[in-house]
C-alpha cells in the first residue's frame, strides 16, 4: 500500500504483542512463579496498514477480540505500538503530547469519562479546565450540543441516576467539548435502544458535517456502518481482510442474490430455479448464485405469470458474517459460484 501525504492517520504494518503471565492452578505453581514465571505473547494486532483521510467516516468491523479496541487504543496513545509505523494528525500518538490530545477524542461505549457521582454539567466544568477551553467557545459548544443531544433535561442530573441512552449522549458531550478535529468511537450505540442509536447517528454525520471532522467508527450494529460509513475496514485475528466501499465488500463477498417473486398462481415448486429460503403472503424468496441472477431472472419472468419480482444483495449483516466464519479473503464469487452446483447451493456455507 502507498503512502497517502495527505492522510491524518497513517499506519504501516502496525502490530501490537501483549506478553501475558502463564501458571498453572495450585499452592505450588503460585510458589514456583514467584522465582521463575513463565510467560506467552498473545499477537492483537497483526502488521495492519492503512490511511485515513480528513473528513472520512470509516468504520472498523470484527468480531470480539478481532484487535478493534487494541488499534483504536495505539490510534489515540494508549497503548504503545510493538513494531510498525504509527502516525496520527502528524503525532507518534503514543508521546501523547498537547497539542495532539487537542485535536482527538475517545468515545468506548462501555466506559465512563465522566465523573460518576456529579452532574454531567459539572463534568462539563472539568473538562473546560482541563482542555483550557475559552469561556466563550464552551459556552457555544455546550448549548449547541444540548440542543443537538436533547440534554437540558439531563444536566444537572447525577451521571448515575442516567439511563444508559441518557448517559451515552452526555458521554459523547462530554468528549466533544474541545471540538476536535479526530474521533475514534468505539461502540458508541452499546445497548442503546433503535431510536437512541438513530438520534446519535444523526449527531455523528452533522458533526463530521459541521467540523469536517475525522471519524473512525467501531460497531457490532451494521445499522451504524450503512448509514454512516462509505469505506469500511474489516479485521479479523488482528489481520486486516479488506480497506474499501462498503458496495465493494457486498461484491467481492457475497456469492449470491436474493430474488423475491410474486405469482398470480400458487406458487408451487420454485426450487428448480433457486434455493427457496422463505414463504411469506404470497411471496417467495430464492436464493441464487451472483453469476446466475440474470439468467434465472429472466427464466422466472418466462414461464412464471409475474405479479412483482425484486433482486437485491444479501444483508451486509451476512456478508460479514460470512468473511468472519472464513477468517480470509476467501475465494473470488465467481470461483465459488462456479463450484457450487446448479443453481440452487451458490451461496456455500451460511
Amino acid at each position: 500500500m502507498e503512502s497517502d501525504s495527505a492522510a491524518i492517520v497513517h499506519a504501516r504494518d502496525l502490530t501490537k504483542v501483549y506478553r501475558v503471565p502463564v501458571r498453572e492452578s495450585g499452592l505450588g505453581a503460585a510458589f514456583r512463579s514467584l522465582f521463575r514465571r513463565k510467560t506467552r505473547d498473545i499477537l492483537a494486532v497483526n502488521r495492519i496498514s492503512f490511511d485515513i483521510r480528513e473528513g472520512e467516516i470509516v468504520g472498523f468491523l470484527g468480531p470480539n477480540g478481532a484487535g478493534k479496541t487494541t488499534t483504536l487504543k495505539m490510534l489515540a496513545g494508549l497503548l504503545y505500538p510493538t513494531s510498525g509505523t504509527l502516525k496520527v494528525l502528524g503525532y507518534p500518538p503514543w508521546k501523547r503530547e498537547k497539542h495532539f490530545l487537542r485535536q482527538i477524542t475517545l468515545v468506548i461505549g462501555n466506559r465512563s469519562q465522566l465523573v460518576w457521582d456529579i452532574p454531567a454539567a459539572d463534568s462539563f466544568e472539568l473538562q473546560r479546565a482541563i482542555y483550557n477551553i475559552p469561556r466563550d467557545q464552551f459556552r457555544e459548544t455546550v448549548a449547541e450540543l444540548t440542543e443537538l443531544l436533547d440534554l437540558a433535561p439531563l444536566l444537572r442530573k447525577p451521571l448515575r441516576n442516567l439511563s444508559l441512552g441518557e448517559r451515552m449522549k452526555c458521554e459523547i458531550a462530554g468528549a466533544l467539548l474541545h471540538r476536535p478535529r479526530l474521533l475514534f468511537l468505539d461502540e458508541p450505540t452499546l445497548g442503546l435502544d433503535v431510536t437512541m442509536q438513530r438520534r446519535i447517528r444523526e449527531f455523528i454525520k452533522y458533526y463530521n458535517q459541521r467540523y469536517h471532522a475525522t471519524v473512525l467508527l467501531s460497531s457490532h450494529y451494521m445499522a451504524d456502518v450503512e448509514a454512516l460509513c462509505d469505506r469500511i475496514l474489516v479485521i479479523h485475528h488482528g489481520q486486516l481482510l479488506f480497506d474499501g466501499e462498503l458496495d465493494e465488500l457486498i461484491e467481492r463477498f457475497s456469492t449470491y442474490k436474493t430474488i423475491e417473486v410474486q405469482t398470480r398462481a400458487p406458487e408451487g415448486d420454485l426450487s428448480r430455479y433457486g434455493e427457496v429460503i422463505e414463504r411469506s403472503d404470497g411471496y417467495v424468496s430464492l436464493r441464487v448464485p451472483r453469476k446466475e441472477t440474470a439468467k434465472v431472472t429472466e427464466r422466472l419472468l418466462a414461464e412464471l405469470p409475474i405479479i412483482d419480482l425484486t433482486v437485491e444483495d444479501p444483508p451486509v449483516e451476512e456478508v460479514v458474517e460470512r468473511i468472519f466464519a472464513q477468517g480470509h479473503a476467501g475465494p473470488a464469487p465467481d470461483e465459488e459460484a462456479e463450484r457450487a452446483p446448479g443453481t440452487a447451493g451458490g451461496r456455500g456455507a451460511s
